[in-house]
Parts: structure tokens; C-alpha cells; sequence
């Protein structure tokens, strides 16, 4: 986790299986549709901010140990959101998902937000 002004972003580096849970999930299911591949650069690092859209509480599961939510992605404690994988709502009262913010690969390493 990294600040980008003044907001936590998540870096999370995904595995095989929650790439693929994030490339089939059915548009129909998700409140505000958006294919996976329009929210990642690379398959296996999301960015997003994290901040939930509901309220602008901190999702918990960036951290190893804490709830993901029923989608394995993150839950925000707050009011009950669940984030998938992806970082798309998928249950509670977040009107959209959570925000991919402008970055750019320096190299397979280093990346600059904004």
C-alpha cells in the first residue's frame, strides 16, 4: 500500500486462479460492469485506490490475514461492501467499483501513479 494524494492505493499481485475468477465473472452479476482487462495493464497486478465507493471507509484484505469478502478481493468493514478480485462491487451499498487511478510501468518493478 502506497499513498497517491493523500489516498491509500493497493498493489496487489494476483495469482493464476483469482485472474481467472476476474476474467469470467458474468458482466450481469456485477453492478457496474467492467471487464477485467479494462481495469489491469499486466494480468497479475491490480491497482486501485482503496477507498470504498460507498462512504470512503479502507477495505480490509490488502494485508495478509484480514477478510477479503465473499469474492476474495476486499471488504470494506464500514457497511459491508464486497470487492471482487477485479476490485468491482459485487454485494452492499458501493455504487461502483473501486478506482483504477492513472499509472504507469517504469519497469517490471518500479510504477508511477498519477
Amino acid at each position: 500500500t502506497v499513498k497517491w494524494r493523500g489516498k491509500p492505493v493497493f498493489v496487489r499481485h494476483r495469482t493464476a486462479d483469482e485472474i481467472a475468477r476476474a476474467e469470467t465473472a458474468n458482466g450481469d452479476d456485477l453492478r457496474d460492469p467492467q471487464p477485467d482487462d479494462a481495469r489491469v495493464q499486466r494480468p497479475e497486478l491490480l491497482v486501485v485506490v482503496g477507498v470504498c465507493t460507498h462512504l470512503g471507509c479502507v477495505p480490509l484484505g490488502q494485508k495478509t490475514g484480514e477478510v477479503r469478502g465473499d469474492y476474495d478481493g476486499w471488504f470494506c468493514p464500514c457497511h459491508g461492501s464486497h470487492y471482487d478480485t477485479s476490485g468491482r462491487i459485487r454485494k452492499g451499498p458501493a455504487p461502483t467499483n473501486l478506482e483504477v487511478p492513472p499509472y504507469t510501468f517504469l519497469s517490471d518493478s518500479v510504477i508511477r501513479i498519477g
